[in-house]
């Protein structure tokens, strides 16, 4: 019996490694496909002769992509939406969190504004209503549109609130035994003891920030105005409409492949390097929310 446990065990944790290796080839495959067609040549991108090795090696693209002011400008509004944006993220997201976090007599409305919390992470805005605020608010066509809307991440609420409330009581109730107010209790206790949980969804906002291309689409009017993954997106949409096109014009946006390639591998380079900078702080936030008093 115990042979046969071990043999199912092993069973399982094969056919789990499996999945998990098929997976991330889905996902890795597109990317090398990606880095290899940014550099390989054009003749050799037209020719669809490039699969996952450059063909023809160049740095051309690569070149042609410093002189590009267009791209290096919607490259600065996603760098400033993102600094933007995810510091306002962060400061909204431990003025909420800190107070849900909090007892009933301590907070006696906690569960009132924690269901409207919930109900605001269910049951969002629709797109229309949801376009006429921010027009109304003034905020179209300019970088607030892109920040402000999405201020308050209620999931990332959730995840710091349940953090906070299980940071160790007898530390609380030492600093309220030595006089500490709610303001310093949260500035100079909970926060410095949630750093695995504040960076994770920091973390969280910067992706989320740097990869949205929805709303600059439908808030940004002036193309010097959209952020980086907007423009993008809209080479892929010219990329993949080739119904209407001629010959010549086919062959003049497949030559420009290489060039778009080096685009998509540049703009996810940042966030290649954040992820190694903050996976101490998951693997310190798994540790900690193991353990219970």
């Amino acid at each position: 019996m115990l042979k046969y446990k071990t043999l199912e065990n092993r069973i399982f944790d094969f056919v789990v490694t499996l999945i998990l290796i098929i997976l991330g080839l889905l996902c890795f495959l597109p990317l090398l496909h990606v880095l290899a067609l940014s550099l390989s040549s054009k003749n050799a991108a037209v020719a669809g002769r490039v699969s996952f090795w450059p063909v023809e090696f160049t740095l051309a693209s690569y070149e042609y992509l410093l002189n590009d002011s267009r791209f290096f400008q919607a490259f600065w509004i996603s760098v400033k939406r993102v600094i933007l944006g995810g510091g306002l993220n962060l400061i909204c997201t431990v003025l909420m969190a800190y107070p849900l976090s909090l007892e009933k007599d301590e907070f006696p409305s906690r569960d009132r504004y924690m269901w409207f919390t919930i109900f605001c992470m269910l049951f969002g805005a629709s797109l229309v209503p949801w376009y006429f605020v921010i027009k109304g608010t003034g905020l179209l066509n300019s970088i607030w549109a892109l920040v402000i809307p999405s201020a308050v991440p209620v999931y990332n609420v959730i995840l710091l609130m349940n953090f906070f409330r299980n940071q160790p009581k007898a530390i609380k109730e030492s600093a309220k035994i030595d006089g500490i107010n709610q303001i310093q209790m949260m500035s100079l206790i909970c926060v410095p003891l949630a750093k695995p949980a504040i960076a994770t969804v920091t973390l969280f906002s910067i992706v989320g920030h740097w990869n949205n291309f929805f709303d600059g689409m439908l808030l940004i009017n002036t193309p010097s105005k959209v952020p980086l993954q907007t423009y993008i997106q809209s080479l892929v949409i010219n990329m993949s409409d080739t119904s209407k096109l001629s010959t010549e014009q086919l062959i003049n946006m497949m030559s420009q492949r290489t060039f778009n390639s080096a685009k998509i591998v540049i703009a996810t380079v940042p966030i290649l390097i954040i992820y190694p900078f903050m996976q101490k702080y998951f693997v310190t936030g798994i540790t900690l929310g193991s353990v219970k008093e």
